[in-house]
Formats: C-alpha cells, structure tokens, sequence
C-alpha cells in the first residue's frame, strides 16, 4: 500500500497530512502545520505564495526524517485566486488575494455590458465579486501583457514543484469563465477580459499525475522521492470526495471559512429557479457537479474569536452560546458587509441596531447569534435545494471543522427537519487522499472510498427534535424577504 501526503492549506493556515490504510481503515497523521494569510502589499491584499512552497518541502523534510522515502502527494487550496506568470516562468507579483476591495464593483460593471443571464447560461457558476471573470476584469492592463501562464493557486504550486503546468478543472470551473456545454474557457468571457484561451495551461481532470518533484528541490531539500497527483485541487471538491454520503437523497455541507451546501449531481442544473438563487455549478472529481450555494460561513466566528484577542477557544464560545437563549436576533449572514469588515463584532452590532433588533454585547450572545442564523440559513438552503433538484433531501452530511459544532448542527436538523450526519472533520484532507488512491490503484472508485471513509472515522447523528420551534424558519424567509 502507499502512502499518501494530503497538502491542504486554507485562508489562514495549511497542513501536510499523512495518510495510509491499516486493517482497513484509513489513517491520518498531521506531520506539519504553517500559517497562512493575505499581507498588505502594493496597495493590495496579497497572498505570499513562495512561503507556501518552503513549508511544503519542510513538511516533506519531516517525513523523510521519519524514514519514509517514496510518497504520493495531492494539494488543494481554496479557488479563483491566480498566478500571472512570464515567459521565463517566473511569477509577475504575490498573487492578489479574493477578499481585496478591488473587485468590489466588478460584477456591475461588467454585467452592464453582458447580462447576468446571459453569463449564468453559459457558465452555470454563481456571480460573487470575488470569482477570477472579475479579478481579472480588473487586473493591471500592463501585468496582463506581460502574462504568458494564468495558474490558480494550487496549479502553481504543482508547477513550482514539478515544472508542469496544468489547470485542474474543479477550481478551473470557480472562475466563472468555462462553458459548461463545450468543457473548455468560453471565448466570448474571456475576450470581455482581455485573456486568451492558451493563457491558462490545459485542462485536466481530477487524479491526473503530474509528475515527480524537480531534481533542484531533492539536492535543496532532504525529501522523499515523491509523485505529485494533480487531486480535486479546489478544497471543496476534496471535501465532498470526502463527504460519506450514499444514494441519491443526501445533501452535503461543507463547513469551514465558508460553508458551501449543495448537491453533487451527474448533469448541471443552470436553469432559472437555480440563477434566481444565485446556486452554482462548480466542477467536481470524476464528472460530477458541485451544485451548491456558497454561504459566508465560520469566517463570521472566526473574525469574532481573534477580535477578542483569542482569549476564548472554538468550543469555548460554542459553549457560551449555549447558555444563551436563542433566536434573539436574525441576521443576513451572507450580506456583503460581513466579507471582511474592519471589525466584525462591530459590524453585527451595527447590523442588529439599523434592524431595530437585539443588540448583542457578550461573547455568548454574538457567538450564539451567528450560530442561529447560520443554522438558519443552511435550513432554508436545504429547502430550496431540493425544490431545485426536483427531489427530497433526508440527509445533510456535514464535514469539515463545522461538523463539530454540536450546537449548530442540531439546530440545522430542527430547523431543516432532515437527519444530520456530522464529520469527518479533516474531509477535505480524506477527499485529497481518496483521489490520490484511486489513481494508483489502492481504491477502485468514489463509493468504495466514501465506504472506506464511512468504516474510518467517527460519525455523528442529528436526528430532527419534536419540540423544535420550526417557526422562525418561516420568519427568517420574512426578514430575508424585507429586511431592506
């Protein structure tokens, strides 16, 4: 059996996680952890890519360390961000992270001149002023020109490490610039961009090898000889790889910076009900979809914890919220003010008193105001998802750090009067692994990995409360509908 390196970074930190199977069971060890985040730079918000790739052969240095001297290794991130790289293949500048001001009025701009419409039939993909159509719809004119090779994050990181360039099609599709119906950038989209077709490199699926890592970096660094897998590079296309979910009444819930609930379907669903939902048809392993809708998330909490100068863990404010009474307040948590506002409890404050509503001022009653009213709106989402899809949904499996928020995902199965299926945790790690293992052969497909994750990992059930005050779902489509 081999073993396997899931690299999985996030907006705040990465991982190298190791993984191998014993008695059947699949095993997972973190080797190395680092930081991440976006740094003022240039006026812009930045990622520092080259960080990236030196904690990537330090982490592989520890498992050469260990003894092990032959690994595969797949890596994910998050999407839309790219690499603007020259003829010489070297990178133009730190890459400009998706949560920068400058795409703020992007998405108006140019569907003044293409209608949204116009733009979701072509491309099936939600508009959010953060996808890479508008990035680079605002990109410098200059750098552009200069630009032979456009990389996401995750394709360029393969390509630093092994000199191959490739753009992977489950975070090539979050760009908004593929055609759903032709599978290749619609030339049309990219025109209004000022981008050419043969600017990204070609297009692959999920599971394909790239290659082994360069010579340079093994005489640089004491590393195993390593394979790397161009795996589902989009997390979240790992995450639902990862996701235990059998038959075709299951849900799932992708629960981390940002909570991603949907569908995984075998044909897109672009029609009008899903564009008036803003639902999105991102690309996933082995010729699925990714029919889901983005929500803002545990990047809410997340903000709130660190503005409180950490002095409270993730459980710590759970538990707090709990001794709270619920539903105090509602709140619209994917309202754009909450993408990254200069302080987020303000913010919420701010939110409640424009509302005429509860005010909340202790770490329990924010904690347990953004809890209600994302469990909220994952029940609402659950509702029109399958009223998209034509069919019932009973369960909702959610992984990702979310599926430990008891609490959450409780009221989620209240509210949502569906079964809830909470973990693994680390799915987007385990989603990253299964399709490095079915490339080599360790598995033979998707559900026999998704078993194999079934029989690894503790699971948790949330079955709905009789006594659950099912109301309030029914007033928050009201606030929804006329908070404004």
């Amino acid at each position: 059996m081999n073993t396997y390196v899931a690299v999985d970074i996030g907006a705040s930190s990465g991982r190298l996680i190791l993984g191998t199977v014993d008695e059947g069971k699949l095993n997972l060890e973190e080797v190395h952890r680092f930081k991440n985040g976006f740094t003022k730079e240039d006026g812009h918000d930045r990622w520092q890519v080259d960080h990236l790739i030196c904690e990537i052969l330090a982490g592989l240095e520890k498992i050469k360390a260990r003894g092990i001297n032959r690994v595969n290794l797949g890596i994910d991130t998050w999407a839309v961000d790219y690499v603007l790289v020259d003829e010489d293949g070297k990178k133009l500048h730190n890459p400009i992270a998706y949560r920068d001001s400058r795409t703020n009025s992007a998405v108006t701009n140019l569907t003044s001149a293409l209608p949204r419409e116009y733009i979701y039939e072509k491309t099936g993909i939600q508009f959010q002023n953060f996808n890479t159509l508008y990035q680079l719809y605002t990109e410098d004119k200059a750098d552009l020109e200069k630009t032979d090779k456009i990389m996401m994050i995750p394709d360029y990181l393969g390509y630093i490490l092994t000199g191959n360039a490739v753009t992977e099609v489950t975070n090539a599709s979050t760009t908004q610039m593929l055609n759903l119906r032709q599978g290749l950038f619609d030339k049309d989209l990219m025109g209004e961009v000022n981008v050419e077709a043969d600017q990204f490199p070609h297009l692959v699926e999920a599971g394909t090898l790239l290659g082994g890592v360069r010579r340079k970096w093994r005489k640089q660094y004491n590393i195993p000889e390593t394979d790397v897998i161009t795996t589902a590079t989009h997390d979240t296309a790992s995450a639902v790889v990862g996701a235990p979910g059998f038959g075709d009444n299951w849900a799932f819930l992708s629960s981390g910076t940002w909570s991603l609930l949907g569908a995984e379907l075998n044909t897109p669903e672009n029609g009008l009900d899903a564009f008036r939902e803003n639902y999105t048809n991102e690309w996933g392993a082995y010729g699925t979809y990714r029919f889901l809708k983005n929500i803002m998330g545990l990047w809410i909490i997340q903000k709130v914890k660190e503005e409180l100068n950490n002095q409270y863990s993730f459980a710590e404010l759970a538990a707090l919220a709990e001794k709270e009474k619920s539903f105090k307040i509602l709140i619209d948590v994917n309202d754009l003010r909450f993408q990254n506002p200069d302080n987020m409890i303000r913010e919420i404050q701010d939110y409640a008193s424009e509302t005429g509503q509860f005010v909340p001022e202790t770490p329990g009653e924010i904690a347990r105001a953004i809890y209600d009213n994302l469990s909220l709106y994952y029940a609402d989402s659950v509702h029109k998802l399958s009223a998209i899809i034509g069919h019932p949904i009973t369960t909702l499996n959610i992984v990702g750090g979310g599926s430990n928020v008891a609490l959450m995902n409780q009221l989620t199965a209240d509210l949502a009067g569906i079964t809830v299926v909470a973990g693994p945790g680390e799915a987007t790690a385990i989603g990253n692994i299964i399709v490095q293992m079915i490339t080599t052969g360790d598995v033979k497909n998707v559900v026999v990995g998704r078993h194999l994750i079934a029989n690894s990992f503790e699971l948790k059930t949330f079955a709905p409360r009789k006594d659950a005050n099912v109301d309030i779902l029914t007033k928050y489509r009201d606030f929804l509908a006329t908070k404004y």
